[in-house]
């Protein structure tokens, strides 16, 4: 979609007008009593060598008018207001109970960071007529440091180590200078001394302290020597009894309100207790769930020592099944508070099913080269064989009409032939079936602590689509796919098997331009159409994830994920000793003989890298970048790798400015591409987010000024020959255009698209609906800052 040139301004208007009716929260909040008529203009941070000032805006509640984008008094929404009177940002007025409180908020942010002896003042100047100045003056004075850390009271364990083992895997503790008390030597951080105090408090509960609490854990801090900035700590420890588990009291409702327990079990001896405890059972007919899935869950033992840990996690456990509902859980057999006047402690979980069954449909438009609509139905088993197995099986269609017009633009070699209008069409039915554990062969691993959460799948499905310029006729796909949390950042996903079975055929208008260009007989023809051939690929991928962000907002922290696969070895082991011993056709005959097309295939490997970077620069911004990197090489006898795991560029997620597959090879022109997609690819991607407007039709508005450069290019395996009877001419011309896609590294610069341009965000929390408008910054053919049209792209979630 084209906009005027002007469109980006205007667009930057209208974020600054739709703000101006929504007064900022802290604007609201002014204290009448202590309120002055003078304007906050400015607020100034003087002395704090050692903190920044973006930390003290965070502390105090003394603020100007918003400004943009963090310039210091660029206030768009108060100037609004001052014009209008009406509509806009009310102005920040002095409030002196106010400052009096961020006086002490500072105070006390120094010392929580070793600043013992920190003073702050202020001074408030009337540098206009009401218009006001407020400084924070800050003296820092010397910082303590904590010279040794000592630990008192401490319970025995089964042996010494296990106390030594503890002390040195704190964060604070160095040298070691008797059996309790370590060197320490840096700088006092009250938040550290909390951590360690958690620390001690988490060891104690996992070593049957149950009992043990905040008011358990005392830090005494004391003055080293003559030295004031020197501190001696001491934690001294009241670790109170040593716990048991004692019977385990579980119970299993339906998906009704109303309860009845009709079916009960108890359980005793190994492997579920120990001594004479015993865990009890009941659950509802209507739950559908064997006794075996709420005892499989159970990560600890009823008879042995407390472990505060093993009873979280069990919980965790539960909610992860994804077909139940946590009702109350608790260290006692009602859930009441516990009783620690004796020496075991019950514990009890009750739990409710959601409802089995469920159904939902969806409907949808769409916009791409023309207007279409689909729709789609999904049932849902989250309970199949009564121990938490999830059946999901979905059908989605869709359709999309594109006029004669369209297709004359878009389609390649145009010029010379005339379109009728068209429908593109697809439908994909997919089944899936997934348990909340590993099964073979790595079963074994579904206990270990660093393998939490897991859950294995079997996903087939089955697809065809018409594209621009070629059709899907099938695209059957098995996956066996295994997943696992290592702890809350880090997570695995091996796909041990992944088969796909792909016919696809070239579309009437592209093959006819192919054979208008090539020559009907011609060898560049037939090896184009090579791409479309039957193929069948394999592959084994191992994904790594490390994320610590909110996964919607987007707005700090990182996400990262790295993966390399192998692909066509089984139709290769296949080819080499099953079907032709001893010999390598490189395709293999259709299953079951169900046609006469042979199934290509080609061993390739591949690799990918994503890093995304969340930086907020101001309470209501948020500088956010990406850089991707990927490579797939071919092997063995094989020059190029399937359709489906080549690179490909543009996008609404992917380079702003270009459609989705319409961008690279290298500086290839999308009418001269013959061969689609790559085998390398580069992208980064930078986003600036900014608040505008703060729950506003129940979202919260945000602009964003974004910049994507990247491009795709052909592997060095990629090759063109001449077949008999080609002009020598021509092959010249077309190895000329395919080495415009080739990756070269004195070249690949000069092929970075570039485009750049503002978009609007509508944030409910739980979706992001988003709206960009780009230019072409770099457009290949046509050069840098030529193309002056406006390109729009909508997306949910965030781009990156």
């Amino acid at each position: 979609m084209f906009l005027k040139k002007s469109s980006a301004f205007c667009l930057l208007a209208f974020f600054i007008l739709l703000s101006a009716g929504v007064p900022p929260a802290h604007a609201q909040n002014v204290a009448e009593s202590d309120t002055t008529d003078k304007v906050i203009r400015v607020v100034r941070f003087v002395g704090n060598d050692h903190v920044k000032h973006n930390t003290l805006e965070t502390l105090v509640r003394t603020h100007t008018n918003r400004e943009f984008l963090g310039i210091p008094r660029f206030t768009p929404w108060y100037f609004i207001y001052k014009l209008t009177g009406k509509f806009g940002e009310p102005p920040t007025l002095l409030d002196r109970q106010t400052v009096a409180t961020d006086v002490e908020r500072i105070r006390r942010y120094y010392e929580t960071i070793g600043y013992l002896e920190a003073e702050v003042d202020t001074n408030i100047v009337e540098f206009k007529e009401d218009k006001i100045e407020v400084s924070f003056l800050i003296e820092e004075g010397p910082r303590s440091h904590i010279e040794t850390i000592a630990y008192s009271g401490m319970p025995q364990m089964e042996t010494e180590r296990e106390l030594t083992d503890f002390y040195r895997r704190s964060a604070l503790t160095r040298e070691q200078i008797n059996d309790t008390t370590y060197r320490v030597d840096r700088p006092y951080i009250e938040n550290e001394l909390s951590i360690e105090r958690n620390r001690i408090i988490t060891f104690l509960k996992n070593k049957g302290h149950a009992a043990v609490g905040r008011d358990s854990i005392l830090a005494q801090v004391r003055r080293s020597g003559q030295d004031s900035t020197q501190l001696d700590i001491l934690f001294t420890v009241d670790p109170g009894k040593k716990y048991t588990f004692g019977d385990l009291y579980i119970s299993l409702a339906g998906p009704d309100e109303e309860i009845n327990y009709q079916q009960q079990d108890t359980v005793s001896g190994e492997p579920y207790t120990l001594g004479l405890a015993k865990i009890y059972l009941q659950k509802e007919e209507s739950a559908q769930t064997k006794f075996s899935l709420l005892t499989d869950q159970i990560l600890f033992k009823p008879g042995e020592t407390f472990n505060n840990s093993l009873y979280i996690r069990s919980i965790n456990e539960f909610q992860n099944l994804g077909m139940m509902n946590i009702r109350q859980f608790g260290l006692s057999e009602d859930g009441s508070q516990p009783d620690y006047s004796g020496d075991v402690i019950p514990t009890m979980f009750s739990l409710q099913t959601l409802p089995k069954h469920s159904v939902n449909f969806n409907i949808f438009g769409m916009r791409r080269y023309g207007f279409g609509s689909g729709a789609g139905v999904t049932y849902n088993n989250n309970n199949l064989f009564g121990k938490a197995e999830n059946l999901q099986l979905g059908v989605n269609g869709s359709f999309e009409y594109v006029s004669s017009e369209t297709l004359r633009d878009i389609a390649p070699d145009s010029s010379q032939r005339s379109f009728e209008s068209r429908f593109f069409r697809s439908f994909e039915t997919r089944l899936e079936y997934s348990l909340p554990r590993l099964n073979f062969p790595f079963a074994s691993l579904d206990d270990q602590p660093s393998f939490t959460n897991a859950r294995t799948r079997y996903t087939l499905s089955f697809s065809r689509s018409n594209q621009l310029l070629f059709d899907i006729n099938s695209d059957t796909r098995f996956n066996l796919r295994y997943e696992v949390n290592h702890n809350n950042r880090f997570s695995s996903f091996l796909d041990l098997l992944e088969l796909d079975l792909l016919d696809t055929d070239p579309s009437p208008q592209f093959r006819q331009s192919l054979e208008d260009e090539f020559g009907e007989d011609s060898f560049e023809l037939q090896r184009i159409l090579e791409d479309f051939r039957p193929q069948v690929s394999s592959i084994l991928r191992y994904t790594f994830r490390s994320q610590r962000t909110d996964i919607i907002q987007r707005n700090y922290g990182y996400f990262s994920e790295y993966s390399i696969a192998v692909g066509g070895n089984i139709p290769f082991l296949i080819d080499r000793y099953i079907v032709t011993p001893n010999t390598i056709e490189g395709t293999l005959p259709s299953p079951v003989s169900v046609s006469s097309n042979s199934l290509a295939y080609s061993r390739f490997v591949k690799g990918t890298a994503d890093y995304r970077r969340y930086i907020p620069i101001s309470n209501d911004a948020v500088f956010a970048y990406r850089a991707f990197g990927g490579f797939a090489l071919p092997y063995g006898e094989n020059t190029s790798i399937p359709l489906n795991q080549r690179f490909y560029a543009g996008g609404s997620n992917d380079i702003r400015g270009w459609d989705i597959y319409s961008l690279g090879p290298g500086g290839i022109p999308l009418d001269d591409v013959t061969i689609n997609g790559g085998q390398i690819k580069l992208l980064a991607q930078t986003e600036t987010r900014q608040s505008l407007i703060k729950n506003f039709l129940s979202a919260n508005w945000i602009g964003a000024w974004f910049t994507d450069a990247g491009n795709i290019w052909y592997g060095p395996r990629t090759q063109v020959s001449g077949g008999a009877g080609t002009d020598p001419a021509t092959i010249e011309e077309r190895r000329n255009i395919l080495k415009q896609g080739k990756f070269f590294f004195d070249e690949f610069y000069k092929q970075i698209a570039v485009g750049s341009g503002l978009g609007l965000r509508l944030d409910w929390e739980y979706v992001v609906v988003r709206f960009d408008f780009a230019f072409r910054i770099h457009d290949l053919q046509q050069g840098w800052f030529n193309n002056k049209k406006l390109y729009f792209s909508f997306g949910i979630g965030h781009s990156f």
